[in-house]
């Protein structure tokens, strides 16, 4: 084919591209210029996006102003009991104390007999005065009035002893006027003196008297000689003084 018959094709396709780029720069060539187009309506709404990122973790702020102090709250129940714990190991030794006084038990003892002056006369009612002093450290017994006086009190065990002659003899231990325990022993004119002994047991408080009294006036054969006595005999058997442990 020659040149000139092929050139009517290339000016076809000179066109064709030109009009190809015209189309997509959405350029139409117009001979005249048109009014611009009514808007048109608002699309749909798209959908939802995916969710974003987590942000970066915000900066530390300045501490707060220290809050005021809130009213007391209401005392909670009591817990339960615990268990017990181990016991602990023993304590040290303590130290010496100080050296206590000497308890002394309290005494109370006397002994005494008739002498021969004191055998005759002897009345009822009266108490017997036995004279002669043959214990007495405490001094609770006096042998002017022949009363004992009880100064620590407690039981007292008190016995009398007595040589009967010439008479029967009767008489009565008496505490502070009453009668405690009597005492007999009929003699029948033998050639040798008889004997009468008795004693009991009396409890006793600061202040009371214990002695022998007469108990008639035919029966009064106390005797006394050198060869044979009528002893009276007093002593504590126990005190139930409370208020100390010591005692004078």
């Amino acid at each position: 084919m020659t040149s000139l018959q092929t050139w009517p094709l290339s000016l076809l396709l000179v066109i064709a591209v030109h009009w190809s780029n015209s189309l997509e720069d959405n350029k139409i060539p117009s001979l005249c210029t048109g009014s611009p187009g009514i808007p048109g309506s608002p699309g749909l709404h798209g959908s939802p996006g995916q969710p974003g990122r987590d942000g970066r973790d915000g900066r530390d702020a300045q501490p707060g102003e220290k809050g005021e102090r809130g009213e007391r709250g209401e005392p909670g129940q009591p817990g339960a009991r615990g268990l017990m714990g181990d016991r602990g190991d023993p304590g040290g030794k303590g130290e010496r104390g100080t050296p206590g006084e000497c308890a002394v038990a309290p005494k109370s003892a006397f002994s005494a007999k008739l002498s021969e002056a004191r055998t005759t006369p002897l009345v009822a009612g009266d108490a017997v005065r036995f004279d002669k002093v043959i214990l007495n450290e405490q001094g609770d017994y006096n042998p002017e009035t022949g009363r004992f006086t009880c100064r620590v009190p407690g039981v007292y065990y008190f016995a009398v002893h007595a040589t009967v002659y010439r008479s029967s003899l009767q008489f009565d231990l008496i505490k502070n006027g009453n009668t405690v325990a009597s005492y007999f022993q009929i003699f029948g004119n033998w050639s040798k003196p008889a004997s009468l002994s008795g004693g009991t047991l009396v409890h006793l408080i600061p202040g009371d008297q214990v002695w022998v009294q007469m108990a008639l006036g035919e029966y009064t054969g106390f005797y006394s000689s050198p060869k044979t006595d009528s002893t009276f005999t007093g002593f504590l058997v126990y005190s139930d003084w409370k208020n100390s442990a010591v005692f004078a």
